[in-house]
């Protein structure tokens, strides 16, 4: 037997891609945006524990929240990527976004 679902899922309203768009521009502009992209939700998991190492694909049950992209922007200090987040949720709404600093040349 096959089902087909009804429900859909509202597509984002004009004033979100609008508003994204132009922070994206503007972020470009200024040399601080150098990538984004989206993220799969499954992923892999590689474990270890002493000599053992496992892989297990993805998604995960045990996760209550997923990651669906990232955005890498070269800010000076910690406040210019705290203030670029508060931006970025005012435009894109209620969740979570999390900072990390990538380190290397």
């Amino acid at each position: 037997m096959t089902t087909i679902s009804t429900e859909t899922t509202p597509a984002p309203d004009e004033r979100l891609y609008a508003e994204m768009g132009a922070f994206i521009e503007e972020m470009t502009a200024k040399g601080i945006l150098l990538a984004t992209g989206g993220l799969e939700p499954g992923g892999v998991r590689v474990t270890s524990q002493g000599d053992e190492i496992t892989v297990m694909d993805g998604p995960f049950t045990e996760a209550k929240e997923a990651v669906a992209g990232f955005a890498l922007v070269e800010v000076r200090s910690k406040e210019e990527m705290i203030e670029l987040a508060r931006r970025f949720r005012k435009i894109v709404g209620d969740g979570v976004s999390e900072i990390r600093q990538v380190f290397g040349p």
